[in-house]
């Protein structure tokens, strides 16, 4: 595949998440091998279901539930800490294609680890490694880094119509 490149998505419009499953399908139907690192994210999302049918496909969660409307917690700092370091070891192999670090971008806005730790696992990955990192928030020295950027920006969203988060589209 040759030189790597990193993508982000972010902004506080919805896909952000959603855009980085398509890039995954695609690669995966290319032939490629995709590791998907979620970071905050405990629930159960659909796309944890994905594994059964994609077998170049793996997916891990780094944390417990979210916590965005309260502190994060040591355990919520534990989990996406360790996180990073398996990503790390991931990104150093080259096994995988691709990696996705979903909510990555979070994980650092509520200082689970630092921008500059995450610059350092970047620029120790295999080279021909393609990232994408998600989460709104992104921070400027990551943006300076990527090769891409796509700011999701929201302008109408039915959320503030009271629609809760439904399985299959968000969930």
């Amino acid at each position: 595949m040759g030189k790597g490149f990193i993508h982000v998505y972010t902004g506080n419009g919805k896909g952000k998440t959603t855009a980085a499953l398509g890039l995954t399908l695609r690669a995966i139907c290319a032939g490629k091998k995709v590791y998907i690192g979620q970071f905050i994210k405990g629930m159960k999302y659909s796309e944890l279901e994905s594994v059964k049918y994609l077998p170049n496909l793996a997916i891990e969660q780094f944390g417990r539930d979210c916590f965005i409307y309260r502190k994060p917690q040591e355990e919520d700092i534990e989990l996406a800490r360790s996180g990073l370091n398996k990503c790390r070891e991931i990104l150093k192999e080259g096994e995988y294609d691709l990696v996705v670090l979903d909510e990555l971008n979070i994980a650092t806005y509520y200082n689970l680890f630092t921008v500059d730790e995450v610059i350092k696992v970047l620029d120790e990955r295999a080279e021909h490694v393609e990232v994408i990192i998600t989460g709104r928030y992104a921070d400027e020295k990551i943006i300076e880094i990527a090769d891409l950027v796509t700011e999701m920006k929201e302008i109408k969203h039915y959320y503030n119509k009271g629609v809760e988060a439904r399985k299959g589209i968000e969930i």
